[in-house]
Formats: C-alpha cells, structure tokens, sequence
C-alpha cells in the first residue's frame, strides 16, 4: 500500500492549479510548470488540497499513485518556494567564476569549462570555489548540479574535486614506504 500516495498536498497562498485530463499546470510566484501524468491516477483537487486515487491494487498502480503525488508536490513547492542546490570545489587551482551568462569552472584540465546557460536554471558562484544552482524544476536543478559535479568528481585521496556541500568524501589512506 502506497502511504506517499494517500498523504494530501496542500496548496498554498498564491498557486494555482489547473488540472486538464492527464496535464497538469501549477502556476506561483516563481513560475510555471506543467506535466502530464499517466490516465489512471485520478487528481482530486478540492480548495487548497490535492488528494489521489488509484483504480486498484496492482503493483504498477501502487507505484504510479506514489510517484505522481511526490511529482504533483515537488511541482508545487518549486513553483513557490524554488529549489536549490550547492556544490564545493576543492583543489588547488580549482575555482568557478561568471563571465557575462557563462559560468567557468577551472578544474584541473587544459582547458576551462564552460556551462551555458539553460532556461529555468540560475547559476550562482557566490566564492570561486562555490556553486549555487536554483529553479523551480527540482528534476532539472539536480540534473544540471550532477552535470556541474561530473565535471570532476571529487576523488577520495585527497578531496579534490568539485562535490555537493552536503556530500561525505570518504577518504582513504595512501601507499606507506617502509
């Protein structure tokens, strides 16, 4: 039994949802979003709280029923709160700067990388060894600070890399002469 499925989502000051057979679009204050979800799963919206039914038990439709409710709420809290992610650069040499929309990330190659910038994600580098990733889409914004990480992930002797700030390295000991 889904107990993620069966937990309502309250919707708060400021965001709307429109709910159109399978699409549904959340506007707030931080934007807009909009998904279509599968036909089974039915979308009760009544006042400010979302409620879900599934048509049975089966395996499949346990699973869609927790999924779509956990999708249906990231939706909404992005749209009034947003969501971010922060990384740290360690190494030496190693730092990230903006240059106009671009951000580069020195990291240890030849060459800098540089990350475009992609709709609906801000990028911010508040020191030249943080990165501060934000949206309002939590898939896209995780998307981009793993991309962001896969740059040079963080390697376990030393440290060096880039890693999320919440992240634990966990760090081995080196070869000992005798």
């Amino acid at each position: 039994m889904s107990r993620v499925g069966l937990k309502p989502i309250e919707i708060p000051e400021g965001v709307e949802l429109k709910f159109n057979g399978t699409t549904l679009t959340v506007k707030g204050p931080k934007g807009e979003l909009t998904r279509d979800f599968h036909p089974d799963i039915k979308v009760n919206v009544e006042g400010n709280i979302v409620t879900l039914e599934r048509p049975s038990d089966h395996k499949e439709h346990r699973a869609l029923h927790g999924t779509t409710r956990s999708l249906i709420n990231n939706m909404v809290v992005g749209v009034s709160k947003g969501f971010e992610k922060s990384l740290e650069i360690n190494g030496v040499g190693y730092r990230a700067q903006k240059q106009g929309n671009k951000t580069v990330v020195n990291a240890g190659y030849s060459h800098p990388v540089e990350l475009d910038p992609i709709d609906g994600i801000e990028i911010e580098v508040p020191k030249n060894t943080q990165i501060v990733v934000k949206g309002i889409d939590k898939e896209l914004v995780g998307a981009v600070a793993a991309n962001i990480r896969a740059i040079r992930p963080p390697e376990p002797y030393k440290g060096k890399g880039i890693k999320y700030a919440d992240e634990y390295v966990r760090r081995k000991e080196g070869k000992t002469a005798k």
